[in-house]
């Protein structure tokens, strides 16, 4: 094998080259790795510092509330309330009333009474509005007037029921074969 001045000159370049590409190669990979590195170490930082915001908030939070607790404890002294402190029901509360003191004014007193309850189930306080040409309340009228309605309604809702009734019981005395064929 003969090799020339010119041949071995080609070959030395194209080892460079290779050489160049391969070390380029390798330095694009390491710059990627570094690039990840440091968008996970971002990342981190993110996630540092909205943990970090959580803790202050949290410490100042706790810190109002032992605030608050020492200011009640000095200013008010108000207390959570104990179990004993619940009553049972109604008469337990009307067995805490008092006698009212000698000199103390009457309780104040509402009169009311019971009115017995109306043709339409309403117990009403006032008088009911009556036409002056029929002596009937209007609402009673159209009681009065709604009620045929509602039974010719509810008629011929019973009516259409039925007849679905029947077509559906013969639908389903009927065998039906595969196309149609009975």
């Amino acid at each position: 094998m003969n090799l020339t001045r010119d041949r071995v000159h080609s070959i030395g370049w194209m080892t460079v080259l290779l050489i160049c590409g391969a070390l380029s190669l390798a330095l694009m990979l390491r710059v990627n790795a570094v690039k990840s590195q440091v968008a996970g170490s971002e990342k981190r930082i993110a996630y540092l510092q909205r943990d970090l915001d959580f803790l202050e908030t949290e410490f100042q939070t706790r810190s109002n509330q032992q605030q608050l607790k020492t200011l009640n404890d000095v200013e008010f002294g108000y207390e959570a309330p104990r179990a004993e402190q619940y009553i049972e029901g109604e008469r337990q509360l009307a067995a805490l009333g008092k006698a009212p003191a000698p000199g103390a004014p009457q309780p104040i007193r509402y009169a009311s009474a019971d009115t017995p309850e109306d043709g339409d189930g309403q117990a009403g306080g006032l008088l009911a509005m009556v036409s002056p040409v029929t002596g009937i309340a209007p609402a009673q009228a159209n009681a009065a007037a709604r009620k045929p309605e509602a039974d010719v309604r509810e008629q011929d809702e019973a009516k259409a029921l039925a007849r679905d009734a029947r077509s559906l019981r013969k639908r389903l005395a009927r065998i039906e074969l595969a196309g149609g064929v009975q």
